[in-house]
């Protein structure tokens, strides 16, 4: 589903998410993997791997169960954003690369201090903002 608007905020392109069943099974699967994991870094710090003298072993292996629980995360999430949320493309306004973005051309060589305060602080806050 494509717009043929171009102001801001117009929808460009709507892609609906593929939902499948395999994926949702995948994440499913992963969140089990992901929950064991967590229990067993928990485990392992609450009764003391770590510590005494041979704790550099076990040091490794809880940073590496700490790193397979943020891989197993990288994957659910990832899957969850390609098959569960839509692709959509909205319309910008394009700048030019050395354009910054709170600053418009009329405002080039500043403005005068305190006059319109409550402008300037619309525009601080959102830099998008109509007049």
């Amino acid at each position: 589903m494509s717009s043929t608007g171009s102001t801001y905020g117009d929808i460009h392109r709507y892609e609906p998410p593929r939902e499948s069943t395999a994926a949702a099974i995948a994440i499913v699967l992963l969140t089990v993997v992901e929950i064991v994991f967590v229990g067993l870094f928990a485990y392992g710090l609450t009764s003391g791997w770590a510590a005494g003298p041979a704790g550099e072993p076990a040091n490794m292996f809880l940073g590496t169960i700490l790193g397979l629980i943020f891989i197993d995360l990288a994957f659910i999430l990832a899957l969850y954003r390609k098959e569960f949320l839509p692709d959509v493309m909205i319309v910008k306004k394009r700048r030019r690369k050395w354009e910054d973005l709170y600053v418009r051309e009329e405002d080039a060589d500043g403005n005068e201090l305190g006059g319109d305060m409550v402008e300037q602080f619309k525009r601080a806050v959102y830099p998008y903002y109509k007049r």
